[in-house]
């Protein structure tokens, strides 16, 4: 936990998957949380969460039995906001109500309070457009689970400050995790187009009887999924060139990409591909909890970040390059 850190109060607005994810986060280094939620189980529905997440926080958290200490609920938006260092808005994914939220957000804040939102789709400008002054306003997508997938895209809009910008970009770095700023705007972002482009054509193969649901998940987690926690799609290829890298590859087995391309599946999300799809998500994983299902997923993911940063260590210090994706969790 940083002592620069403490004393600090982060307003973390909503309590749904994300926002705990959040909570957690922060109260593990050594924040103060404030929760705004509409939700009247809001305190039974933190604490449950906590219970949940905690076990998977990055190395060096704070002690959960202090988090108490840290954590208030303030049900009025105005008061939550007000003397607040950082606020982070995790509402659904609609325009209208985060419009609203932010343009009460931009008179109860401090007028140096960093605001950041959590969204997936929208951007800073459409969200802030009944704001008087929006340039504090960022987005800091996560990619879920935030207490333990250390990604944030950041995103601006053509009113944000370069200086929220890279505040917004300080902050997630203080929390361990690794923002990456998007060069330009677009929907979705980048994170969620990818997973969008693999998540169609996992469809096409399921619904094409080429694999089941839970094969095709086999699949991922026993071949590209291993390979990209250590190393991005284009390193992957340039070393699958050999020593002739990416120029080689792309001269030969990649020659033919826009083939490959246009076989690929354009699946109908009809109604009977919906409820294939769940009726198979069921019988694959109903047997276990929510709870159970989260447990594992953490656990699995919480190790492959602890050994990348062992080697990422090993290598700092036997002056040899860490695989790309290695960071300190």
């Amino acid at each position: 936990m940083s002592a620069a850190q403490s004393g600090r109060t982060v307003t973390v607005i909503g309590a749904g998957t994300i926002g705990l994810g959040w909570i957690a986060l922060f109260l593990g280094h050594g924040l103060r949380v404030r929760v705004n939620s509409r939700r009247p189980d809001a305190p039974r529905v933190v604490a449950e969460g906590l219970e949940l997440f905690a076990p998977y926080l990055p190395e060096g958290s704070a002690d959960p039995a202090g988090f108490g200490e840290r954590l208030e609920f303030e049900p009025d938006l105005e008061r939550a906001v007000a003397g607040a260092s950082v606020i982070v808005e995790n509402a659904p994914e609609n325009l209208a109500l985060k419009q609203e939220l932010f343009e009460r957000i931009g008179k109860a804040a401090a007028p140096e309070a960093l605001i950041l939102s959590s969204t997936s789709t929208l951007s800073p400008d459409d969200m802030g457009a009944r704001m008087a002054d929006s340039s504090r306003l960022v987005v800091g997508h996560p990619f879920n689970p935030p207490h333990v997938v250390p990604l944030v895209e950041v995103v601006a809009g053509e009113r944000t400050s370069p200086e929220a910008v890279a505040e917004a970009v300080a902050f997630f770095e203080s929390v361990s995790r690794v923002p990456v700023v998007l060069r330009k705007p677009i929907l979705a972002f980048a994170a969620n187009r990818l997973q969008s482009a693999l998540l169609r054509e996992s469809v096409h193969l399921v619904r094409e009887g080429v694999v089941s649901l839970e094969e095709l998940d086999r699949v991922v987690t026993h071949s590209i999924g291993l390979r990209w926690a250590t190393v991005g799609p284009f390193l992957a290829f340039h070393l699958g060139g050999g020593h002739g890298g990416l120029r080689k590859w792309l001269g030969t087995l990649g020659s033919g990409l826009e083939r490959g391309w246009e076989q690929l599946g354009r699946p109908p999300m009809d109604q009977e591909t919906i409820d294939s799809l769940i009726g198979q998500a069921e019988r694959a994983y109903g047997g276990s909890s929510y709870e159970e299902l989260v447990r594992e997923r953490d656990a699995r993911q919480t190790a492959i970040l602890r050994v990348l940063a062992e080697v990422s260590a090993a290598g700092a210090a036997g002056g040899g390059a860490a695989p790309e994706g290695a960071g300190t969790v």
